[in-house]
């Protein structure tokens, strides 16, 4: 068993908390060496997994937020005519 270090995401500050993993012996080593090779942990490694899956970015932002307010920023798309039924479907 492996003890893993979590941090937390969420509106108030950022808390540590302890959590233990269990996997295959073999799979650990392998990413112990990946992380190793990009001179990063394994502990590192799972906390930006960790806020990747639950979908938050470095400056615990919802993807879905920065999506949505960069969709808001470009605004409607105008093409400067009206399409025919034929003109969407052509391809």
């Amino acid at each position: 068993m492996y003890t893993a270090f979590v941090s937390l995401l969420a509106d108030y500050p950022k808390m540590t908390k302890n959590i233990t993993l269990s996997a295959n012996e073999q799979l650990i080593e392998l990413a112990r060496s990946r992380a190793q090779k990009r001179h990063t942990t394994l502990n590192a490694e799972f906390r930006l997994w960790l806020e990747q899956y639950v979908g938050e970015d470095h400056e615990g932002k919802s993807r879905v937020h920065a999506y949505r307010r960069l969709m808001a920023s470009l605004g409607a798309v105008k093409p400067g005519r009206h399409f025919t039924r034929d003109d969407m479907n052509e391809r």
